[in-house]
């Protein structure tokens, strides 16, 4: 948010107008003859990370839920499950066009031509999704270029990404600990209570009125983490997540509204649900512990992207929600896209960390999420939302050496 002046309007009460007009004339002479107003620092945009969740895509397995929380047969894709979709692929391609103008825009870029080898770094989770997505957003960042993106080969799994059992350690106790402080007093069965009237909503959906149907059959549950394995929800407010999402994905890959929530579903209705997809993540991925561990052979790239004078201006991470998240709790940002829920992470979605110099040199580092809103994505793209966060301890502009401190605690 930037500073704004406000007329105090009950100066001058109980006097005269002519008498508020002087007075306001008064000062305004004042502060045009004593204290000129004060100029914005100008800054130079000078390296930025991206850590973006990968394009839309059908649910990860068909059929998306048990048949005993629906038993309607879902849509069908046009590709594999858990694969990028063409109307992601386009709506990708139009992030990355849009990417490019801001970067020009700040004069990171030229506004022609390819990006000087080098000077950006696409790193890509070995989905096909992931390594699909990176492709768009080359495609439209730099037509033509044919800007390569690292990844293993499909579907190898990638310690970068997925860095438990892969030699990375959680401490339980310490995770567990924090799980349960974002649940709250009273433990998952309060959440449950809290959540009835949007587990009705979902289940009306779902079910249609059909008894022996629907989420809220199983009381939600929270299975502890361990070493080698995150904490996890199983039940009612798991298979909500899980509903919502399909539901919000339909939506978002433009199918016709008979086919959104089985013709149940209307636009808010999805909106409201994906409340249960940013709850799934405000308990299990942002929570400090968590969030450090599962991003911890991500975090010294991320601070070498900033530091080191050799590498990429533009570094990229084609990623999953999981991982947006993770970094939205371990910088304790918080963000509102329209047509989602507060920290949902939206297909295509970023968390942006940019990189600028003032005019003595001094970097700084401010931090946005930058999306599609929810009705453009299902449009196929449009001009992104954008947003700058505030960092705890840093606001919305932090010192440089500050922030990467943050990164390596």
């Amino acid at each position: 948010m930037h500073p704004t002046l406000r007329a105090n309007e009950e100066y001058g009460r109980g006097t005269s107008m002519r008498r508020s007009t002087l007075t306001l004339a008064l000062a305004l002479a004042g502060l045009g003859s004593s204290a000129a107003p004060a100029k914005t620092p100008a800054f130079k945009l000078d390296r930025v990370v991206l850590m973006m969740r990968h394009g839309v895509r059908p649910p990860t397995k068909a059929p998306a839920l048990p048949a005993s929380v629906t038993p309607e047969r879902w849509p069908d894709w046009a590709v594999p499950p858990g694969w990028l979709t063409a109307h992601g692929t386009v709506a990708v391609t139009a992030l990355g066009t849009a990417d490019r103008a801001g970067f020009v825009r700040a004069g990171l870029l030229p506004a022609s031509g390819c990006p000087a080898a080098g000077s950006v770094a696409i790193i890509a989770d070995s989905d096909q999704r992931t390594i699909a997505t990176a492709g768009a957003w080359a495609a439209g960042f730099a037509p033509g270029c044919s800007l390569p993106s690292m990844h293993k080969p499909q579907d190898v799994d990638d310690p970068m990404f997925s860095p438990l059992g892969n030699g990375v350690m959680l401490d339980p106790a310490a995770v567990n600990a924090a799980v349960k402080a974002a649940v709250g007093p009273g433990g998952v069965g309060a959440l449950d209570a809290r959540y009835v009237p949007l587990l009705r909503k979902l289940d009306t959906i779902l079910c249609a009125g059909k008894a022996a149907c629907g989420v809220m059959q199983a009381p939600t549950g929270l299975t502890d983490a361990t070493a080698t394995s995150r904490p996890k929800l199983r039940g009612a407010l798991d298979l909500a997540s899980t509903a919502a999402q399909v539901l919000l994905l339909e939506y978002a890959d433009g199918k016709p509204m008979a086919d959104v929530g089985f013709g149940r579903a209307t636009a808010a209705d999805v909106t409201a649900l994906s409340e249960f997809h940013a709850l799934e993540f405000r308990l299990l991925a942002r929570p400090l512990p968590v969030a450090r561990a599962n991003l911890s052979l991500i975090l010294p790239t991320i601070a070498a992207a900033l530091t080191d004078p050799k590498a990429a201006r533009i570094t990229v991470f084609s990623a999953h929600d999981t991982q947006v998240a993770n970094l939205g709790g371990l910088l304790g940002v918080h963000w509102h896209v329209p047509g989602y829920a507060e920290d949902d992470p939206a297909p295509g979605g970023a968390i942006v960390i940019e990189q600028v110099r003032d005019a003595a040199g001094k970097a700084f580092v401010r931090v946005k999420y930058r999306a599609q809103p929810l009705a453009a994505l299902r449009a196929g793209g449009g001009a992104p939302f954008e947003q700058v966060l505030s960092v705890p301890g840093c606001g919305t502009l932090c010192p440089a050496d500050r922030f990467v401190a943050i990164l390596r605690q």
